[in-house]
């Protein structure tokens, strides 16, 4: 695995404020969130249920827009990035339709797309092959396991090689074996494929094993507490965890969630 800390911002939000009007009255969901992500960087979003994670990578996906404050997404709004592809979107639920194949699930959006016949048959076979499923491209969802259906979730998204990769809590649902299996499939995808990944999870040891900066949120309104740079090697076996720099990483994001609670 590369290092990819890089200065070139390719998403950024400033002074960002989103409030939803519900039955109830309004309820801010974000607050003045103020970051940067760099190109080929690994962000981990972390924070409590309801904090506002999920919210704003859909900001960032264009699925919810901001009441106040902006977003750019490789120096375009997040519409025109969704527009240009800018990126792929990797649900909590694998999502796959269990009447088409693994293969062509993996083709849906090419097929959307309009690219060739060709092109989708080279695109399906190499994004399979980058998350060793190769000969499973006429297997269906129902003969694959939970972590294999995540794996095809993941190589549609990859499909149409969009630079920056979003990532909704994709492993929460999983066993520990499986997921401690795809982070690290996700991390030499990230080292071979150079994609700039903002990943949602619930996870401290996730977060800290996986990324390069993880963001600590705090409770609704969500607010960003506190910004870690990872010290940890490029190269992480998963036995890095047992570390003292993997200890004291992980404790400052403890004590950064905690902190949050203390806003409330």
């Amino acid at each position: 695995m590369k290092d990819t800390r890089a200065s070139e911002a390719v998403i950024e939000a400033q002074g960002l404020d989103l409030v939803f009007e519900t039955g109830d009255g309004p309820v801010q969901a974000l607050k003045d969130v103020n970051l940067a992500i760099g190109k080929g960087d690994f962000v981990s979003f972390i924070g409590p249920s309801g904090c506002g994670k999920t919210t704003l990578l859909r900001v960032i996906a264009a699925l919810e827009h901001p009441t106040s404050g902006s977003m750019t997404v490789n120096g375009m709004t997040p519409d025109e990035a969704r527009q240009a592809r800018a990126y792929g979107y990797v649900f909590q639920a694998a999502g796959l339709y269990p009447w088409r194949s693994i293969g062509r699930n993996v083709r849906l959006p090419l097929e959307i797309m309009r690219y060739s016949k060709a092109e989708q048959a080279e695109r399906t076979r190499r994004v399979l092959e980058l998350v060793d499923l190769s000969g499973f491209e006429n297997k269906f969802p129902w003969q694959l396991s939970g972590g294999m259906q995540q794996r095809a979730s993941i190589a549609r998204a990859l499909a149409f090689d969009a630079g920056i990769l979003l990532m909704d809590e994709p492993f929460g649902a999983l066993d520990e074996i499986v997921r401690d299996h795809l982070n690290e499939q996700l991390l030499a995808l990230w080292a071979r494929t150079g994609k700039t990944i903002a990943f949602v999870t619930h996870s401290i040891p996730e977060a800290v094993y996986l990324s390069t900066r993880i963001v600590v949120m705090s409770p609704r309104p969500g607010r960003i507490t506190d910004v870690i740079e990872s010290p940890l090697p490029a190269e992480r076996p998963l036995d890095i965890r047992d570390t003292p720099e993997f200890i004291e990483v992980a404790h400052r994001v403890r004590e950064g969630l905690r902190a949050g609670h203390g806003h409330d």
